[in-house]
């Protein structure tokens, strides 16, 4: 139950974020508003590390080199939404990037990519993402 919550606050605070940087963008860039939101989102970050204390960095050699791109990743979602957002709307792109999730991460959950226990993705799962695909195209009409 936790986990959800957890999940509904972040997927809340993803769209929260989506508008705030288009606007942002709209007055300074969509690289700049990238920026501003990539640099506020490490002292942000820092400062609940500083209060939370839940990891270690001597286990910062553990970490394959391939996972810490994570924040070169970040740039890009968060500079691909800005423009989604100005040029699609809100609802729509959410709901697009929602799908690309659900694609991408059946496509890690299927082959048991990244070290990801591998799924065994039966017909409910294709239905399902079926019917989202679906909505998004009722949604754009």
């Amino acid at each position: 139950m936790r986990g959800i919550l957890f999940a509904i606050i972040g997927g809340a605070f993803i769209t929260l974020q989506g508008v705030a940087n288009a606007r942002i963008s709209q007055d300074i860039g969509s690289w700049q508003a990238a920026t501003v939101t990539q640099f506020t989102g490490f002292i942000t970050a820092l400062i609940i590390f500083f209060f939370v204390r839940d990891g270690k960095w001597q286990s910062f050699k553990q970490v394959q080199p391939v996972y810490l791109t994570g924040g070169a990743l970040a740039a890009v979602i968060i500079f691909g939404n800005i423009i989604a957002i100005q040029q699609i709307g809100v609802t729509l792109t959410v709901s697009a990037v929602l799908i690309a999730q659900l694609g991408v991460t059946f496509l890690i959950d299927s082959t048991g990519a990244f070290g990801v226990k591998k799924q065994k993705m039966r017909l409910p799962q294709f239905i399902g993402i079926g019917m989202m695909i679906a909505g998004v195209i009722v949604l754009g009409i």
